[in-house]
């Protein structure tokens, strides 16, 4: 190889995939009776997205969807993660069911199976139906969680004999920061910590969901994906060690250790809205048969310094009790985020030591980088020191069964628009022209070199 080898094998049987979601690809808003989402609004509204720009069409990927998984399947990966549109699938979020949009996701899969891809859908990737928050505040409302169920009971019904491997909920810790406490994604509320009630409803969805598809089939093999990532604290400083904690609990604790112990961490739970949280614990505590982490940065973090910063594409406001800080002599992708492979290693060693014989087996459900051009040189770089932290954590005893790049194509980088690009594959968005950059050349010849292909 003249690009750059992956230096050592992975495992058989190693799950290789390519990860998108369906608001930043699809297009197709109004099309084949879907509702509209809380994303649809917010990106109406002038001044939330950075470039003015909304998902109308993103990469059309609603009527590309066979270009598409072609170009999967010739990258030589043998799984793609996408999403499921929760408002494609019941436009209200409760109540009838749409056949036009489950048909879609019926067309997909087939194409995917036809290919010899392994379809891993995603039931929700922070696109709450719209009429569901309007009339029923989303999933600020506890009732949001049994829709959810309802809704991923409707989808297993129809995609449960092809589909085996499930993700429930996409970076839960995400929407409820940046959607509900900060306002800086859909639906745009700025409770700050009085969100905390929409993690417990999340939790509670992700349980009542993996109850309805284990229901629908024996063979389904439920995960999740959460954000992880180090949390270091900018100075051996008592307050810098405190307000590194307390974002670490936001960032890593608050939705794994439901999920992997089946308690919150001290002192959380009594801010969680449950007439029984016991019986909403055991719910959600219920064995995974995976577990999925994207993983992207670690950040160092110090006490509060009373002012608003920007950081890594954010704008965070003065009053919060920690204040994130540079990562000195690392290189920065275009996002502003510190490219440190090595800090994989270290979040998979600490989940196996956290969680030890509660964890399950690990799937990297996300990473990857946003750099502009073809020629994208930096992105192989990432690519390149991130397998090798991966491989160089499983020699150490981390049970990693698998990893998926995000993303597969350019797309609409919810507030940032269309400015940013993550994808393998360049999307020029006035043609759609679809045109492989030098990462996915690289990365094609580095699976063969990693899994021994001929």
């Amino acid at each position: 190889m003249t690009t750059g080898e992956v230096v050592s094998r992975f495992p058989d049987g190693f799950l290789w995939g390519v990860s998108t979601s369906a608001f930043q690809i699809e297009g197709a808003l109004e099309e084949d009776g879907r509702g509209p989402s809380v994303w649809d609004a917010f990106t109406a509204v002038p001044g939330n997205v950075k470039d003015g720009t909304t998902a109308a069409t993103a990469c059309d990927h609603y009527h590309r969807y066979r270009e598409d998984v072609a170009l999967i399947h010739d990258l030589g990966v043998v799984a793609y993660r996408f999403s499921i549109a929760w408002p494609r699938v019941v436009p209200e979020g409760t109540g009838p069911v749409n056949p036009a949009g489950l048909d879609f996701y019926d067309r997909l899969v087939d194409e995917l199976c036809a290919r010899g891809l392994e379809p891993v859908p995603t039931l929700f990737h922070w696109d709450t139906p719209l009429a569901l928050e309007e009339s029923h505040g989303g999933w600020r409302h506890r009732d949001t969680a049994a829709h959810f169920a309802d809704y991923a009971a409707a989808v297993a019904d129809r995609l449960g004999d092809r589909v085996t491997r499930w993700i429930t909920l996409n970076e839960p810790a995400e929407h409820t920061l940046l959607g509900h406490a900060l306002g800086q994604h859909a639906p745009g509320h700025t409770l700050v910590f009085d969100a905390l009630p929409v993690a417990h409803h999340l939790l509670l969805g992700h349980g009542l969901a993996a109850e309805a598809l284990r229901s629908a089939s024996g063979e389904a093999r439920i995960g999740i994906a959460n954000s992880h990532g180090p949390v270091w604290p900018a100075s051996d400083d008592h307050a810098d060690k405190a307000a590194a904690d307390l974002y670490d609990l936001l960032l890593n604790r608050l939705f794994a250790d439901p999920l992997l112990l089946g308690r919150y961490p001290e002192g959380i739970a009594e801010l969680m809205p449950a007439a029984d949280l016991a019986a909403d614990l055991k719910l959600i505590g219920r064995p995974l048969d995976w577990y999925g982490v994207n993983y992207y940065q670690p950040t160092k973090v110090a006490a509060p310094d009373g002012t608003s910063t920007d950081y890594a594409g954010l704008h965070l406001p003065a009053d919060l009790p920690f204040t994130p800080r540079p990562i000195e002599d690392h290189p920065l992708t275009d996002f502003g985020w510190p490219v440190v492979p090595e800090a994989l290693t270290e979040l998979l060693l600490h989940l196996r030591t956290r969680y030890a014989d509660r964890l399950p087996p690990l799937i990297i459900t996300e990473n990857g980088c946003s750099y502009p051009g073809l020629d994208d040189q930096e992105r192989i770089s990432f690519l390149r020191g991130h397998l090798h932290a991966l491989h160089t954590a499983m020699q150490s005893g981390a049970d990693v069964r698998g990893y998926f790049v995000w993303s597969l194509l350019d797309n609409f980088e919810w507030a940032e628009g269309h400015a940013r690009r993550f994808g393998l594959v360049h999307v020029d968005y006035p043609t759609q022209r679809r045109t492989p950059k030098a990462s996915y050349h690289w990365l094609r010849a580095a699976l063969h070199a990693a899994t021994d292909r001929p």
